[in-house]
């Protein structure tokens, strides 16, 4: 099959979505079809980054567009760009071949509108992939006004291409439900994860002690928050517990990664002159098992109302280290599904403002002391492992394709 992937982000950048993305198009060349994928040439957190406009890698045709490149430090510089991508974006799928299936991922938002679209003009199917929901995620963020005209017609669009879609990837129940909410039949909807990167994420002690001397960590019991740092996993709550524990010197806090509030992360820091805190930017995929192996904790963030939204995808490389992890926000989310298949000592769970109740969470965990061997966290990654899930959404793809 002829399977074209479009998302905004691809290899060689480092995101999330870029590095699951870059997976399923390894697989599916593995699995024998031809795959062309169309991004943008822009890295995703450093604009300044720039790909090659077209290449051939690994067997995959990649053609990257141009984007403006503005940052997202204000709202008119994410709408600038999310214009320019769809707009070179249209002109390049205009250009290429009919495509068997195009998988759509969510950035920019509504992309797989466009995806729609372009399989109406030449045929094909068309597969959304759900990694946030948009306009959803927007308004929940205070981003876009619910009932406004730019979130009517949003929404319009978005359930106009889920009606055309002839699979939809759902990420967790809690967001297949709300897709069931706006009308998609449940016999549309496939819901799965997004796996844990197995060839890139062991626990490795070597790179653990050799991170931690680099950045003045040995001795210390680190709490990590490493990823996206955005209005959907807000940081406050860990951010006002770690000034709380300002004087216990054996605990120390380290944000890796990037994203809108990572700055904001950067000046509470400096604010309240808080040296018990460390902020890196995301590391390579060469030194990424280094960096979360060097974690005794490690913390994933869900605000209430993005449950169902958007998906905490960094637990299962959490899981697949076998690393204790702390889970704030609302008592029903798929962290605390999760949290629930686990032993006490290796999952804690806090509601966000519940600043106490994170500060008990990580002293008992500093008490129970470093713990990187548990079977248990271990046993429940299997089921997020690449092999299990990236075959199966392949499986999903093709069956789209066929059932035409």
């Amino acid at each position: 099959m002829r399977i074209l992937l479009l998302n905004q982000c691809f290899y060689p950048d480092h995101v999330a979505t870029a590095q699951h993305l870059t997976d399923l198009a390894l697989g599916l060349k593995a699995a024998g079809h031809e795959v062309t994928v169309v991004a943008s040439s822009r890295g995703y957190d450093n604009p300044l980054n720039r790909y090659p406009a077209q290449e051939t890698w690994q067997g995959i045709e990649i053609r990257r567009i141009w984007t403006p490149g503005l940052g997202k430090s204000a709202k008119w510089r994410r709408y600038v760009n999310f214009a320019g991508f769809w707009l070179s974006a249209s002109l390049i799928l205009l250009r290429l071949p009919r495509f068997d299936v195009t998988v759509c991922l969510t950035s920019p938002p509504l992309i797989s509108t466009l995806g729609t679209l372009v399989v109406m003009l030449k045929g094909g199917v068309v597969v959304p992939w759900i990694m946030d929901l948009n306009p959803d995620e927007a308004v929940a963020a205070g981003w876009l006004r619910q009932g406004g005209v730019m979130e009517r017609v949003m929404t319009l669009l978005q359930k106009w291409s889920f009606r055309h879609a002839a699979r939809i990837i759902a990420l967790d129940r809690f967001m297949a439900g709300r897709l069931m909410a706006k009308g998609v039949p449940a016999s549309v909807i496939h819901t799965d994860p997004p796996w844990s990167h197995d060839d890139a994420v062991r626990y490795d002690e070597a790179g653990r002690e050799a991170f931690r001397a680099e950045h003045g960590l040995s001795g210390k019991f680190v709490v990590m928050y490493s990823g996206n740092h955005s209005p959907c996993h807000p940081l406050d709550t860990l951010l006002t517990a770690a000034q709380e524990l300002r004087g216990e010197g054996d605990l120390h806090f380290l944000f890796v990664g990037g994203g809108s509030e990572f700055e904001k992360v950067k000046g509470f820091r400096e604010r309240h002159g808080l040296g018990n805190i460390t902020t890196l930017p995301y590391q390579p995929m060469a030194k990424l098992a280094g960096s979360l192996s060097s974690a005794d904790l490690h913390v994933v963030v869900l605000g209430a109302p993005f449950v169902g939204i958007v998906h905490p995808c960094k637990i299962y490389n959490i899981l697949t280290l076998g690393i204790p992890f702390l889970a704030i926000g609302p008592e029903e989310s798929h962290l605390t599904d999760l949290a629930s298949r686990l032993p006490a000592h290796a999952s804690y769970c806090a509601g966000a403002g519940e600043v106490s109740a994170v500060v008990n969470c990580l002293r008992e965990a500093v008490a129970s002391g470093s713990r990187h061997e548990m079977p248990e966290a271990r046993q429940l990654a299997r089921e997020f492992a690449m092999e299990v899930l990236r075959s199966r959404l392949i499986r999903v793809i093709e069956g789209a394709c066929q059932e035409k």
